[in-house]
């Protein structure tokens, strides 16, 4: 017990480590951005007094290392500053804008799990066969067209020609009157608010973007499960399996799957960390109001806080989501290791 806990504590501190790297890579990198962030904030007339008069109050002229401390110290305490474009502390924009950027990734995941997985095992199961090479091609493909390009496609299809998704936003007007912002999550309080047709409103808005960022991790999984079906499939536990003559779904689904599916979950927790980045272009398709497409208008704003804020969100969950998976595999099987050292 207390080896697992130095294990999870050296882990934490190398969390700790990274973040701390992270801020100060994102920061330096803020402050040389071209543009002057007290001139983009007052516009182009305001006079030259009044943008040193913002510049001085935001600490623009003090030197960079004193202005990282500075920063540091409202960052414990839970201050990232005040946004530039919104005029609001970026703790509360960012809070404001997370749950709708979670509710697209998590549907996407869901999605990429619904997908994924069991393409992944009918092209193991089918290994050679036409449906194994289809399912690759199309593994392939996913993960070579970009995201964005799905999601224009999706719009066009299903929304300009079919009209059957609506392509912007996350619920429309006539039904948004009807929620109350309880969680943040439009599909959760759109039950909470009792609103049956608001809810299926806010599926129809989900749906598309969802899938459009979807594609890319469905690949992924797809060619992980089929890889890792196939090596397990190899295993002498399986042949015997087989030789007692349990059907094959049987076989590959409850034994095969089962033991195939570590890799398969790790990429499944990195990729749901990747998508909270990921989806920048996709929430600027389709008008998404959340943290990506809040964070895309910080650099064009030169948002120096916004922009700090959001990289380090971002960052903090590629590291907790990290540390959480290593943390759950090394339970389900304690030949992982944690920290380095074996469980």
């Amino acid at each position: 017990m207390t080896n697992r806990l130095d294990q999870i504590l050296w882990r934490f501190s190398g969390m700790v480590v990274s973040l701390l790297g992270l801020s100060v890579l994102v920061f330096v990198i803020s402050r040389v951005l071209p543009g002057n962030p007290a001139r983009m904030a007052l516009g182009p007339m305001a006079s030259d007094e009044q943008v040193a008069d913002l510049a001085a109050e935001m600490g623009l002229n003090d030197p960079i290392p004193l202005q990282y401390v500075d920063y540091m110290r409202g960052l414990f305490v839970g201050d990232l500053g005040q946004s530039l474009q919104t005029r609001n502390p970026v703790v509360q924009d960012i809070l404001f804008k997370l749950p709708a950027t979670l509710e697209l990734i998590t549907v996407a995941t869901v999605f990429m799990i619904g997908l994924g997985i069991p393409l992944g095992v009918l092209a193991a199961r089918n290994r050679g066969g036409v449906i194994d090479n289809a399912t690759r091609v199309f593994a392939f493909s996913t993960v070579s067209v970009p995201n964005f390009f799905i999601g224009i496609v999706f719009q066009v299809v299903f929304g300009y020609y079919l009209q059957l998704f609506p392509i912007t936003g996350r619920i429309s007007r006539e039904y948004g009157q009807q929620v109350t912002r309880e969680t943040g999550f439009l599909l959760l309080d759109t039950l909470l608010s009792g609103a049956l047709g608001a809810h299926l409103n806010a599926w129809a808005h989900i749906l598309l973007p969802a899938l459009a960022l979807s594609f890319g991790g469905t690949g992924q999984i797809i060619r992980i499960t089929r890889s890792s079906m196939i090596d397990i499939d190899g295993k002498e536990f399986i042949k015997a399996s087989q030789g007692y003559g349990l059907p094959d779904w049987l076989v590959s689904y409850k034994y095969t799957l089962k033991n195939a599916f570590i890799p398969t979950f790790t990429i499944l927790g990195l990729l749901y960390a990747w998508l909270l980045g990921g989806a920048f272009i996709i929430e600027i398709v389709y008008s998404w109001p959340g943290l990506a497409k809040y964070g895309v208008q910080s650099v064009l704003t030169t948002d120096v806080n916004a922009i700090v804020g959001v990289t380090m969100v971002i960052g903090l969950a590629f590291v907790v989501t990290n540390f959480l998976v290593d943390l759950v595999l090394s339970r389900i099987d304690p030949r992982m290791q944690l920290g380095g050292e074996g469980i």
